[in-house]
């Protein structure tokens, strides 16, 4: 039977962190806001990392700003399913990977870990990949060796021991607000015809009709909605310690869900200032077959009309990827423990993880050239667009169960849309193996 949770303990976090944030009932309401503020913009960094950057140039240098609305369907998909996981966590006091876990017996548990784990690496593989690349930007070293400095992020992980929960929320913001500002310093630069960027954002099936961008949209879809990121949500939710009341927890579930859809409106807004880069300085400039970005960044340059574009977006694209290696870290332990109840340091977990990644990307740049960087990205994103079914069911499942969640369990509407969502990315992912195969 359903029973309201204990106060939870803090779950496995980045560097041995194991604080929590006290929510007291007596604060303000904006007071309580600003505590509950930091599990959504952890979790949004996952939807602005390299692999998000290919995808998006490449449909902005192709189709101009005609995608924009993939990008925010594709989003408003990313705030269903993270509110789902946050209030699963809130309400059961436990994460998606522990309640797998208690709920599956070892084959499926230990395939739902594996899965999960594939999805840990194909993100870091973006990550090594979009960090490479801006060292050999900023620095001018050779791909390889860009690759091997992404080693040294290990190095930052062991700095944050014994760090705060809300101190590395607030680096995370500091690395998120850096890619804002250079990308929209960058759009200063450009013109940009913003009734068409607003046209852009009309749904348009004649635009997904053709096959090349229809492809681009599964792409894009692929690279927003993150599977990991589901099971990081239901956990790092708890380090909010609230009473264990019906009252509070609802209270809690309305707090949390307002920091997950700002979170990720800005992820969205991120994302589409991309796409709307891409177009502004390639596609409308004839240069529409820009579809990896290291040429995107030596032709902002003479279009921009100023070197300091370049270098802009080399350092998003540095801080994109090393955002997202502190929350894949994260996660990372998160399903390591959740589902195996392994607890080893969070060193050891970044190490593992990036050691599984180096492999497959030096490999590609040395077998592919260094001109490779593109389609590697497009293909890690690829691997995660086919684990999310895997993280979506148990999710739709936990958080629809009277048992488990009691008044909380999700409405008929949430039930119908999550499934349907659940429907549609399946099919897209069906087609996506066809279009890879060369089936159809």
């Amino acid at each position: 039977m359903f029973s309201l949770p204990k106060t939870p303990t803090a779950p496995f976090c980045p560097a041995e962190v194991k604080g929590t944030v006290s929510v007291p009932p007596n604060l303000k309401p904006w007071k309580k806001a600003l505590r509950f503020a930091g599990p959504g913009l952890l979790v949004s960094v996952g939807y602005m990392d390299p692999g998000n950057w290919a995808t998006d140039i490449q449909a902005g240098s192709a189709y101009g700003y005609g995608l924009l609305f993939v990008v925010l369907l594709s989003s408003l998909a990313a705030i269903v399913l993270q509110c789902l996981s946050a209030r699963l966590g809130l309400v059961t006091g436990k994460d998606l990977a522990v309640l797998s876990r208690q709920s599956y017996g070892p084959r499926r548990r230990y395939a739902l870990w594996a899965m999960a784990e594939l999805a840990i690496v194909a993100t870091d593989l973006a990550e090594v990949l979009g960090s490479a690349l801006a060292f050999k930007l900023l620095l001018g070293v050779s791909l390889p060796w860009g690759v091997l400095l992404t080693m040294l992020d290990t190095l930052i992980v062991l700095g944050l021991k014994g760090t705060g929960f809300r101190q590395i929320e607030a680096i995370i913001l500091g690395l998120v607000a850096t890619i804002g500002l250079c990308f929209f310093i960058e759009l200063a630069f450009l013109p940009t015809d913003w009734s068409q960027v607003a046209a852009g954002f009309v749904p348009s099936i004649k635009l997904l009709s053709g096959e090349q961008p229809l492809y681009l949209a599964i792409g894009i879809l692929g690279a927003t909605v993150m599977p990991h990121n589901l099971y990081l949500h239901s956990s790092i939710v708890q380090t909010r310690v609230v009473k264990s009341g019906k009252a509070d927890i609802a209270e809690a579930i309305g707090l949390v869900r307002t920091d997950t859809i700002v979170s990720l409106l800005l992820a969205l807004v991120v994302n589409a200032a991309i796409l709307i880069l891409a177009g502004s300085a390639f596609h409308y400039s004839g240069h529409n077959g820009v579809a990896d970005i290291e040429d995107a960044y030596h032709l902002l340059d003479p279009i921009a009309g100023t070197a300091a574009a370049g270098v802009l977006f080399g350092l998003a694209l540095f801080a994109s990827g090393q955002s997202s290696t502190f929350t894949g870290t994260i996660a990372g332990q998160v399903i390591l423990e959740g589902f195996l109840q392994i607890d080893i340091p969070c060193w050891q977990r970044r190490l593992i993880t990036r050691a599984l990644a180096l492999g497959p990307a030096l490999a590609g740049v040395l077998l592919m050239g260094e001109h490779a960087v593109g389609r590697m990205l497009v293909l890690s994103q690829v691997v995660l667009s086919l684990q999310l079914p895997f993280a979506m069911w148990p999710l739709i499942r936990f958080s629809g169960s009277q048992e488990l969640m009691g008044d909380f369990a999700n409405s008929n509407l949430t039930r119908l849309t999550a499934w349907s969502l659940f429907a549609v990315i399946s099919a897209a992912n069906v087609w996506l193996v066809l279009q890879v195969t060369g089936i159809v």
